[in-house]
């Protein structure tokens, strides 16, 4: 048997929304496939304004340049988080502070986050993982106190829920990823998402290279000019049909998710009873979109050896972030090994199994047995 890690579930609907969009003639950025996937998302998610991008690292990208970061502005991340969260920082010049996650959920430990303000702290960026968002009401509290701007990467957060709102919309800005390895795929593609009208304002005339064409299209001003550093994040017209085409399928797929999410947990109950591995934890108000499923095993080497022994069964595995902290960048920026030691800690440990609406209950049944085995040999 042979089980990829991860398999996009294309369908025929998304062929015709693909088709469609060809054949309407216009392909540019906000035309009206944009227009409308933008406003379906909205509705979705609840907020008041949606930009559309050509990738989650662009969104990220373009809210810290709405921030306009000055180079002494500190930006507090995860560690545990993967390297565009990083890089979005750097490129708009603010220096970057690593801080440590939760063992349980993997999100950000807002204890650590704390003793890393100082009044030098611009904004925080908490990285929803396998759609579990941290402790987003205690971590807004603590931002209004210091006057720091939240910035969610929900990345992996898409249709999935913190204490009965859409996740990626509690803090000021939420970014969010339809790669082709998330639950809603357009291939490439992500979002800006605000309820704040003046960082939607910027935001507009940044993605749109920096000039006043929105206005311009509006009708607010006469003609359009060049009037602030910008970039163009506009994805082609395909992207959103597409991604309408897959947001209309995501009761099917989280009930899919859910179920072989269950099916795991109650499996590997009894060996995480035991002491042979560690379970994910969706804690009280959280309700998850089941992006990923992992393990946390013993140790480092016992993680390697079940990638080897699922690889030979035809099964794949695959471990998640090494700790940015530790990275050659982050070396090179005076980052050093203990400094988020749980991240370092759960980053040997963690394994990830496979999880999509396609996955059979044989292929199911099949993985479960070969983490039986590997545990008991």
């Amino acid at each position: 048997m042979n089980i990829p890690f991860h398999k996009p579930q294309y369908g025929i609907g998304d062929e015709h929304a693909l088709v469609a969009a060809l054949r309407s003639g216009r392909l540019v950025g906000d035309a009206e496939n944009t227009r409308r996937a933008s406003s379906m998302l909205a509705d979705m998610l609840g907020v008041r304004h949606v930009l559309l991008t050509t990738s989650c690292s662009h969104a990220l990208e373009l809210a810290m340049m709405v921030l306009r970061l000055r180079s002494d502005d500190e930006v507090i991340i995860p560690s545990f988080t993967f390297v565009s969260t990083a890089n979005c920082i750097l490129r708009s010049r603010g220096r970057l502070v690593f801080a440590d996650i939760l063992p349980d959920t993997l999100t950000l430990d807002l204890r650590d986050v704390e003793r890393r303000i100082t009044p030098r702290t611009r904004a925080i960026i908490p990285v929803v993982y396998a759609g579990v968002s941290p402790e987003m009401d205690t971590l807004m509290a603590l931002a209004r106190r210091h006057s720091i701007t939240v910035v969610e990467d929900a990345a992996q957060g898409i249709a999935a829920r913190y204490k009965e709102r859409a996740t990626g919309t509690t803090g000021d800005i939420g970014c969010f990823s339809f790669h082709e390895t998330k639950n809603y795929s357009t291939g490439e593609g992500g979002a800006f998402v605000t309820n704040d009208d003046a960082l939607m304002s910027a935001a507009e005339i940044i993605r749109e290279k920096g000039t006043n064409r929105k206005q311009f299209m509006q009708g607010l001003v006469d003609k359009y000019t060049w009037v602030d550093v910008g970039s163009s994040y506009l994805p082609p017209d395909l992207m959103p049909a597409l991604l309408m085409s897959q947001l209309s399928q995501r009761e099917t797929v989280q009930a899919r998710r859910r179920a072989i999410y269950q099916r795991y947990m109650e499996a590997f109950a009894p060996l995480a009873e035991q002491g042979r591995l560690q379970l994910p934890v969706i804690p009280h108000g959280v309700d998850s979109n089941h992006h990923i499923y992992h393990v946390l095993l013993q140790n480092e080497q016992t993680r390697n050896k079940a990638l080897a022994f699922f690889r030979d069964r035809g099964i794949g595995t695959t471990f998640h972030y090494l700790p940015l902290h530790l990275s050659p960048v982050g070396q090179s920026l005076g980052f050093r090994p203990g400094e988020c030691p749980v991240t370092e800690d759960v980053s040997d440990r963690l394994l990830r199994l496979p999880i999509y609406p396609a996955l059979t209950p044989d292929e199911q049944e099949y993985v479960i047995r070969s983490m039986m085995e590997f545990l008991h040999q």
